[in-house]
């Protein structure tokens, strides 16, 4: 809490001189948004309120118009889901069993005709529970790369885009989502309620996990089927980063709400690692030096575009609709940023099928019983033919070389 009373106090005594707010880094940001006295932001809660207070005071010092209902904050009330990233319910505010998310919404009015919409989650999973990967009990689950990497692009991005040579054929609206870890709640929201006239939205560019890019320089970025122009100026802009392509508009995070809404999205993501949803997900993790090359590539992107009239729309083949069921689970997290044949491991779940046959992070899953694997649809495919209980041989390519080992699920 004293670091953020610091900053707080840091913001008032600028905001009270005529002189130019200091600027904030993307490392104050982040340790801000995942330090120890927010406990983890969970959605509705105090702590996920002190945090909107803070983002607010950023887009105030920032200069940019407020745009939710109550000042910068969106409220909106609901019924929480058990499941992160399933659907919750929106209530009425009489109901006592609901909680309130509050989106917070900045405008950079360039007094024209098109505004591109910006924005990255801020709450996450509080003391753990559900969609936490931890079994140990409570634990404050900071966040740090999910999502305040994403805020802090967001934040980085409000302040590059008001410099003398930044773009200003559209205008900008900046969004942090609250309610993401519940259901894609806040985007939904802000969607079917929104502070602007969303048909003058050109496209939505989100963030969200992009605080550890890797050795290799590999960024997944999804959407780039939802408008014709977008694959070409994503790899046009690419410099020294490896981008990985993925080209529907839906997937795990707020972007899908606007696809969903027929507006052409682009959303940035440097992969799962072992401490996605757990409390090890720390300040002292992020790669701040990667976080500064993505936000430089997707301002890059914004100025390719802004001489672009209102992007047109197009609807792209939806993955999650041929993502088969499947029974049993190998208990790895894949590596989403892998190009290469098979499915290579990122992580390996205590106590799961994976680590009891001496799976490893790195392996790079190729076969599956008689199944061969080549890539993320193929193994889930494989994994669906198999029944708890079951045991199949997986062979695996470790550092070159094939190896057989007996999985039961």
């Amino acid at each position: 809490m004293r670091t953020i009373i610091l900053l707080f106090l840091v913001m008032l005594v600028f905001s009270c001189k005529e002189t130019k707010v200091k600027s904030v880094s993307m490392k104050e940001d982040v340790s801000v948004l995942a330090n120890d006295s927010l406990n983890g932001r969970k959605t509705g809660s105090e702590d996920e309120k002190k945090a909107a207070e803070y983002i607010a005071t950023r887009f105030t010092d920032l200069g940019l118009q407020p745009k939710g209902t109550d000042g910068y904050l969106q409220k909106f009330t609901f019924k929480a889901s058990k499941n992160p990233h399933q659907e919750a319910e929106f209530t009425s505010e009489n109901n006592d069993s609901t909680e309130t998310g509050e989106n917070v919404i900045a405008y950079l009015d360039n007094k024209s005709e098109n505004t591109v919409v910006i924005g990255a989650h801020y709450d996450h999973l509080g003391m753990g529970g559900e969609g936490s990967l931890y079994r140990e009990g409570p634990a404050i689950h900071n966040g740090a790369d999910d999502n305040a990497s994403g805020v802090a692009i967001m934040l980085h991005l409000a302040d590059s885009l008001q410099k003398k040579d930044s773009p200003k054929n559209n205008n900008y609206l900046f969004i942090a989502f609250s309610g993401e870890e519940e259901g894609l709640l806040g985007s939904n929201y802000f969607v079917k309620n929104p502070t602007i006239d969303t048909k003058k939205v050109t496209y939505m560019l989100n963030m969200d996990m992009v605080g550890r890019l890797n050795s290799e320089n590999a960024l997944a970025v999804y959407g780039l089927g939802t408008s014709p122009i977008l694959k070409q100026t994503v790899n046009a802009n690419a410099g020294s980063l490896k981008i990985i392509e993925n080209e529907s508009g839906v997937g795990p995070s707020d972007h899908t709400s606007f696809y969903l809404a027929d507006i052409p999205v682009l959303h940035f993501f440097t992969g799962q690692h072992e401490d996605y949803h757990k409390p090890s997900d720390d300040t002292e993790k992020v790669n701040f030096d990667g976080m500064d090359i993505i936000s430089n590539y997707i301002f890059s992107i914004i100025k390719d575009l802004d001489s672009q009239p209102k992007l047109p729309f197009r609807k792209t083949k939806n993955e999650s609709e041929a993502v088969p069921d499947f029974k049993v689970t190998l208990g790895v997290v894949p590596d989403y940023l892998f190009s290469g044949k098979g499915m290579r491991i990122d992580g390996v779940s205590e106590e799961k099928p994976a680590q009891k046959a001496g799976l490893q992070k790195g392996d790079i899953v190729v076969k599956m019983g008689e199944f061969e694997v080549t890539d993320m649809m193929s193994y889930m495919k494989s994994l669906s033919k198999f029944e708890k209980g079951e045991t199949a041989t997986v062979t695996i390519n470790r550092n070159g070389e094939l190896k057989e080992v007996e999985v039961t699920f």
